[in-house]
Parts: C-alpha cells; sequence; structure tokens
C-alpha cells in the first residue's frame, strides 16, 4: 500500500459497507476525523489522502487528477473485498468521480456501490478560464481565505503559508485543467450530491449539471452555508450520507 495514503481509525471485521472519504485541495485526511464517529459501528470509514502533505509530505503532489486516481485506487486495492461507497469534497469529488471511473471500466475490479460529491461538478466553470493555480501567492492566498477550510493565521503567518502554498497550488493545477472525456459513458451507480446554497464557485445551478453525467439514481442536497458548508453541521451531512447509501445499497442497512 502507498505510504500514507489511508488512515483508519477503527478496523472493522465484516463491515456492512466501506466508505473512503476523500479530502478538499490543500486539505488533509485529518480534516474528515471528526466524521467517523457519526457513521454506524458496522461501517468501516477510510479516510484517503493525496500524497505531499502529513506522513506522505515528502512526496511530489499530483497535479493530473486521473493519474491520482489510478494511484488512490491501488492504494485502496485490498480493501474491495466489502460493499463500498466513494466520498470527495470539492478535489476530493472530482478524484472520487475519477476513481469510480477507472473501477467500472476494470471488469476484473468490484465496482462501486455508491458515489458521493461534494461541492465540485464536471461542469464548465471560470476555474478552466482563469487557472487560480497559476495567480501570484498574494492572490493565490485570497482565494484560498475566499473559500474557507484554511485557518486565516495559516494564511497570515509566512512560514506556515510556505508550506501550505506549494500543495495548494498543485492541487488547484490538478482541478483547473481537469477536463471531461468525451468518449465516456455516464455513470452506472446510485449517486449523491451535495453542495452549499450560498458556494460561490459551486451554486446549486452548476452542482444540478451531474444529471447529465450519470445514469444511476441521482440525490442532490442543498444544504445552508458556502463551500465548507458541513462546518457546524457534521452530522446532518454524515446522516444525510448514510440515509442515502441505506437506500441505494441493501447490504448497507
Amino acid at each position: 500500500m502507498h505510504q500514507g495514503a489511508m488512515t483508519r481509525l477503527k478496523t472493522v471485521p465484516d463491515c456492512r459497507f466501506r466508505l473512503f472519504v476523500l479530502h478538499h485541495a490543500g486539505g488533509t485526511a485529518q480534516a474528515y476525523r471528526s466524521w467517523v464517529r457519526h457513521f454506524p459501528d458496522d461501517w468501516e470509514i477510510c479516510l484517503v489522502q493525496a500524497p505531499g502533505r502529513d506522513t506522505a509530505a515528502h512526496l511530489e503532489p499530483f497535479r493530473d487528477a486521473r493519474a491520482l486516481a489510478r494511484y488512490l485506487a491501488e492504494a485502496t486495492a485490498g480493501l474491495r473485498d466489502r460493499p463500498y461507497g466513494l466520498f470527495g469534497h470539492s478535489m476530493g469529488a472530482l478524484v472520487a468521480h475519477e476513481i469510480a471511473h477507472h473501477l467500472l471500466a476494470d471488469p476484473t475490479e468490484p465496482a462501486p456501490a455508491w458515489l458521493g460529491v461534494s461541492a465540485w461538478s464536471p461542469a464548465h466553470g471560470p476555474e478552466r478560464d482563469a487557472p487560480r493555480h497559476l495567480r501570484t501567492d498574494a492572490e493565490l492566498r485570497e482565494i484560498v481565505a475566499g473559500m474557507g477550510g484554511t485557518p486565516r493565521s495559516a494564511l497570515a503567518d509566512p512560514d506556515q503559508w510556505a508550506q501550505i502554498a506549494p500543495v495548494v497550488r498543485a492541487d488547484l493545477n490538478l482541478v483547473d485543467t481537469w477536463r471531461p472525456d468525451p468518449a465516456r459513458l455516464p455513470l452506472r451507480l446510485p449517486l449523491s450530491v451535495l453542495g452549499g446554497a450560498d458556494d460561490p464557485g459551486m451554486p446549486p445551478s452548476r452542482m444540478a449539471a451531474w444529471r447529465d453525467h450519470t445514469d444511476g439514481p441521482l440525490v442532490h442536497h442543498t444544504l445552508p452555508g458556502d463551500h465548507f458548508y458541513f462546518v457546524g453541521r457534521t452530522r446532518e451531512v454524515v446522516n444525510r450520507i448514510v440515509t442515502d447509501v441505506r437506500a441505494a445499497v441493501p447490504a448497507a442497512v
């Protein structure tokens, strides 16, 4: 298994469902540790992490979403022996979507039973026309501040920002340069879409474009808040995820 690619706070033998959770751009798997306790006891939650941070800080971060998806699919290869799903927030949603496509295209792989995508859409957006990863350092800092999810103290401290900035720039490069593959068929699996009503980059109208990218059942949740709408309402968001998975995957009940 690739070093630092995954954290399991609790191993659940014979779990009913295994959920892989993928973090946002500039973030780490540790940001989602507090989510784990809200899931059912008979589910196993795996926090998946891209290289370039925490225990894998010495590794070069990826700048291509499909390459990262292949890397993480390989990193989790031994854990697809149970019914499983993928959930990602922002960049994590993009990578989860790419992992799902990668695994569904391989007849030797057990297919994911569910996909949850939060605050990212394959629909065209402003980041493709004005890539954020090419901005000046000062502009990049303001962009990250506007997205939320990163403490202002970390952005203001020169030493902390010097550590964060290269990973943020690489992650935004990955997101900004992604383009849909016109040869791909829509995903055929249950899909849950979650987003904030006041997210300026991923408004509900853009999130609604997921309907054009799936042939499976789709549930769309719009919650109060911005890009990090789940701050302060983790239990509610997890409950929505659990409800959707249980409706789509009988084995997870």
